[in-house]
């Protein structure tokens, strides 16, 4: 009664001596519902060390036409004939030259035109004529998920409703869709077209030698469902776009190299010898000169040159063009994809219908709904704040302890005797601040993301798309000052409130952090890098090596096999040997759970971050954003293919409210590298000297350099030193530090203004949909109206007044009409759909 493909092992349980009554209880009701519900079960009991239950599901053709029409799934009308090209494949056929990145993956899935599917208007939908592959794999995936998430399994009121609680209660070790075979190639070469879609995705995308390859999206889409390919989609084109950006980063970096060979200032501090005498870093620290940090000065030129006001221009203005031109991809593929208009008729969670009280009318569409007050999720979304506060007050705390860190180990290593030690004291602060604060940063990242999971399910969110937005945004808010505090810190803060000789400012009886030798610039780009590569790093020997290791301790709990007995419990002929080929679902069991792809857009958003909001810092952080890019889709599509269990395949219209995040961390870019050249860099300074003292920029160094004041040099020995400042000698500020200051606050009003105009007009340019994408709209919208032509009710008729009286239409759940998702009995129109004698289709 089914085939390979289309089947769903949908639950397996390791049994043991001491199994739980209530589990069991819980077990045998949840899968007698099942079996009320339509679904047809069949249990196969393996023993090994421990025996494991598997339930293979698979649903009949009247349960998947009733559950079909009952989620919106979408059916195809027409087969569409339009090539699908890529736009710079397209552009090199026009030169005729051929494309280096276009390969050619057998098997395309055909593109449809497609309406929503209704079970008495069968006949007007392509392949309607055969059962067993009118609905694709994906769907049937669907369809099983929605009766598992939604069935009960003891009192709904306590939330005993559904697969994930029986998941989380340990009634239930697994749940998952088959794999569609193995993802091995076979052994003798066969012809492409023969291989399996699996097979295809893991030759055509997996595999390393095709990362210059275009990713084959449509058979992503085929296998995995919409919301991961278009995962993959996104984070393929933001690799590309990553290719200008690194060039020109690469460029302005190199142009440091000249610029440190050709600066005067450079060459002024490198040739001063004695000239300059520097008060000490620290209360115990003694007089240093100028002249010994020439090779830390001229590595700060690398990151501080007048390249990096173009670079900033040129980051900020690419950012605001790559978001304009993925909404024109997202727009192309939904369509494509058949979830243009997903969310405009997404249905409620099966968690949140199975335990919302209430019910009412949906505005839209006329049907009974489950609803949840919004006054009470008003006041847990408030409460979730509060928890996202206190957690980010932890975060500051945090920050603040490495900046007392940082400058008590400097005071420590001063005290040394070694020489080199004293002089690299603030290098080896800053650096081993750096790690501590990654590790840090990491540690909190595990705890508040267990945390925002718990708060964000207690909010009884109705949509999935609407509960998986919240989760992110709390997630966002926490990680955004969990990784930036200290580069923020550094950028903006370091070094802005230590007074001066004589009067320096104190935190906790701790003087105040100074920027280092070479200035604050370095020292961000310095902490750039050792969190986003440090952090980029860690994740992927993570993501290369840990799934390897859980798989092969999953291997070992299951060997060996001993013997493997039907539901009877009769058991085999003979004793299966280890080496003997497994079945379908013992393999996928001893693949890992896929944990989704929360973690991997947070990877690559906290990346976007730091090479758009400190790109002035840092000219080559686009550079090693691209090479982890190019790694990271391998390590994905490696996992996705051959190290998880297949996940159930998700519709989704674009990627959500990463991309809202995505234009606010764009618009943030803008202010930050403002401030950053203006206050923090050496720019507007020598821009300023070049115009009112030397064009050449000599004496650059003694303009930036103030002296210590009278009593402070009687003080310590009748020494006069230096410091960097524009104050006279008794510490009150020069007419300079006033005239640098309407300067930088004048730039940072000049630089916003016109980046963000010409980012409005980039965006007024490039149109949010193709042209030839709502052409194909208009006709799906018109082969839709002609297939459902005949009167048609989806749902019951409303007038306007009762559109505007929703409150009117509550209801406890005791009081509804109708039957419940989760009613044992079968849906109430199976009857209507014809059942015929053939094998139904399975999943």
């Amino acid at each position: 009664h089914r085939t390979a493909n289309g089947r769903w092992v949908g639950l397996s349980a390791e049994e043991s001596t001491g199994v739980n009554p209530t589990h069991l209880k819980w077990r045998e009701e949840f899968l007698n519902r099942l079996r009320n519900s339509g679904l047809l079960l069949e249990q196969v009991i393996l023993q090994t060390k421990k025996k494991i239950c598997f339930v293979l599901l698979s649903t009949p053709w009247s349960v998947l036409c009733y559950y079909a029409e009952e989620i919106g799934l979408r059916a195809p009308l027409e087969v569409v004939t339009a090539p699908i090209v890529n736009w710079s494949e397209e552009l090199l056929s026009q030169l005729s030259l051929p494309s280096p990145l276009s390969q050619d993956v057998p098997n395309p899935p055909p593109d449809y035109y497609t309406c929503q599917f209704r079970a008495n208007k069968l006949e007007r939908f392509l392949g309607s004529d055969n059962k067993d592959t009118f609905f694709k794999t994906t769907q049937r995936h669907q369809v099983v998920y929605e009766i598992l998430a939604r069935t009960p399994y003891g009192s709904v009121e306590t939330g005993q409703v559904g697969i994930n609680r029986l998941l989380s209660e340990q009634v239930f070790t697994a749940a998952y869709p088959l794999h569609e075979g193995g993802f091995q190639p076979p052994a003798p070469p066969a012809s492409p077209e023969s291989l399996g879609l699996r097979q295809i995705l893991y030759v055509y995308w997996a595999k390393w030698s095709c990362w210059r390859r275009y990713q084959p999206l449509d058979h992503i889409r085929e296998y995995f469902g919409e919301k991961i390919a278009l995962y993959f989609a996104w984070l393929g084109f933001y690799t590309g776009w990553l290719l200008p950006a690194s060039f020109v980063g690469t460029v302005i970096f190199l142009f440091g190299f000249w610029l440190v060979a050709t600066d005067v200032p450079a060459k002024e501090l490198c040739d001063s010898g004695n000239n300059f005498i520097m008060c000490p870093i620290c209360n115990i620290c003694s007089y240093w000169n100028y002249s010994s940090i020439c090779v830390t000065y001229k590595a700060g030129l690398l990151f501080d040159n007048g390249g990096t006001v173009f670079l900033s221009v040129f980051m900020s203005l690419w950012a605001v063009t790559f978001l304009e031109y993925w909404k024109r991809t997202c727009s192309a593929l939904s369509h494509r994809w058949d979830c243009s208009e997903f969310e405009a008729t997404e249905r409620p969670r099966p968690e949140f219908t199975a335990m919302a009280p209430m019910t009412t009318r949906n505005p839209v569409t006329g049907a009974e709904e489950p609803y949840f007050p919004e006054n009470k999720r008003f006041k847990r979304i408030l409460t979730g704040c509060m928890a996202i506060i206190i957690m980010i007050a932890v975060v500051l705390m945090f920050l603040i302890g490495i900046i007392l860190y940082r400058t008590i180990l400097s005071i420590i290593i001063s005290k040394a005797e070694n020489s080199l030690l004293i002089f690299s004291a603030g290098r080896i602060a800053s650096i081993t601040g750096s790690v501590l604060n990654l590790l840090v940063i990491l540690m909190l990242s595990r705890v508040y993301i267990t945390l925002a999971q718990v708060l964000t399910s207690w909010e009884m969110h109705r949509t999935q798309t609407k509960y998986e937005d919240m989760f992110t945004l709390k997630v966002f808010i926490f990680q955004f000052v969990n990784f930036y505090s200290s580069p923020v810190y550094i950028a903006f803060f370091k070094g802005r409130f230590v007074g001066y000789p004589g009067n320096y400012n104190t935190l906790f009886g701790v003087r105040n952090e100074d920027c280092g030798a070479g200035g604050c610039l370095i020292e961000l780009a310095q902490e750039m890098l050792v969190i986003m590569v440090g952090k980029q790093l860690i994740n992927n020997i993570q993501e290369f090596i840990v799934p390897k290791l859980k798989s092969w301790w999953q291997k070992r709990k299951m060997s060996p096999r001993l013997k493997e007995v039907n539901k009877e419990g009769v058991e085999e002929a003979h004793v299966k040997q280890q080496e003997e080929v497994v079945s379908p679902w013992e393999a996928d069991y001893q693949l890992l759970v896929c944990e989704g792809l929360f973690s991997e857009y947070l990877e690559m958003v906290i990346q976007f971050g730091f090479i758009t909001i400190f790109v002035a810092a840092c000219p080559l952080a686009p550079l090693f954003a691209l090479f982890n890019n190019w790694v990271e889709m391998r390590l994905d599509a490696q996992k996705f293919v051959t190290e998880y269990r297949r996940p159930v395949a998700e519709r989704a219209q674009d990627i959500g409210i990463w991309f809202p995040i995505l234009q606010f961390i764009t618009h943030t870019a803008v202010l930050s590298n403002a401030f950053l050249i203006a206050f923090t860099s050496s720019f507007v300074p020598r821009l300023y000297y070049r115009y009112t003292r030397d064009n050449m920029l000599s004496g650059y160094i003694n303009f930036t350099l103030a002296t210590s004041p009278r009593n402070y040099s009687q003080q310590h020995q009748h020494t006069s030193c230096r410091y960097l400042g524009f104050r006279d000698e008794n510490g009150k500020y020069l007419p300079e530090f006033f005239h640098l200051l309407a300067i930088q606050l004048s730039f940072v009003i000049i630089f916003e203004h016109v980046v963000f105009l010409i980012g409005n007009l980039i965006d007024m340019m490039v149109p949010d949909i193709p042209e030839e994408v709502e052409l194909k709209m208009k006709r799906e919208h018109y082969m839709a109206k002609e297939a459902l032509a005949e009167n048609q009710t989806f749902g019951k008729a409303m007038s306007p007044g009762d559109m505007n009286s929703t409150s009117s239409n509550l209801r406890w759940r005791g009081s509804r009409a109708q039957q419940p998702p989760h009613s044992d009995s079968p849906p109430p129109n199976l009857k209507d759909i014809p059942e015929e004698a053939s094998p139904p289709d399975s999943c």
